[in-house]
């Protein structure tokens, strides 16, 4: 396991998070993801698993880090999900973009908006109008102050997690830090 002694997360998880979980669970395990990165298309599938495998003793929040210049679509994802999230469904949309994410544009965000229940009308305008780009930003800003400079970048208990992001040494980490 890997943590690094200098990097913390510097703003603490809360209400403008978006968390599955019991908020004060003994492990509170922060993802800074890139909806159009490999890496955390993968890692995806590792989260839903250590959730299964530790159930109401983890906390999962997803902050969103779009890498623009080496993923073009990140951003305008991103303020899909956080459009998603004002209607109540910003899960379902994570989901729906990181298992669909082979060819990202605008109108596969609307395609899949509509296919978890979104007002479809909505979401087009509040993309058209940028109407989350801040709220990515204020993301993506805590991310740089925490330390993140890549994706997926995980925080185990505020602590950053320098490791692997496979099942068996996130599991180790979360282990040492549960003592």
């Amino acid at each position: 396991m890997s943590f690094s002694n200098e990097s913390k997360l510097t703003l603490p998880v809360g209400d403008r998070d978006h968390g599955q979980g019991t908020p004060g669970s003994p492990i509170t395990l922060v993802e800074y993801g890139d909806y159009e990165c490999p890496h955390c298309i993968a890692a995806h599938s590792v989260v839903r698993e250590i959730q299964r495998a530790l159930g109401n003793d983890l906390f999962f929040v997803f902050r969103n880090f779009p890498l623009t210049t080496s993923h073009p679509h990140a951003q305008i994802a991103a303020e899909a999900a956080e459009a998603a999230g004002a209607q109540g469904r910003f899960w379902q949309m994570h989901d729906a973009i990181l298992e669909r994410n082979s060819s990202l544009s605008e109108d596969l965000l609307l395609e899949l908006g509509n296919g978890v229940g979104l007002d479809p009308s909505a979401l087009a305008q509040s993309l058209a109008d940028g109407t989350f780009k801040e709220r990515v930003r204020e993301d993506f800003m805590s991310g740089v102050r925490s330390g993140v400079n890549g994706t997926p970048t995980f925080f185990v208990n505020e602590r950053r997690y320098d490791g692997f992001a496979d099942f068996d040494s996130l599991m180790d980490a979360i282990d040492a830090i549960k003592g």
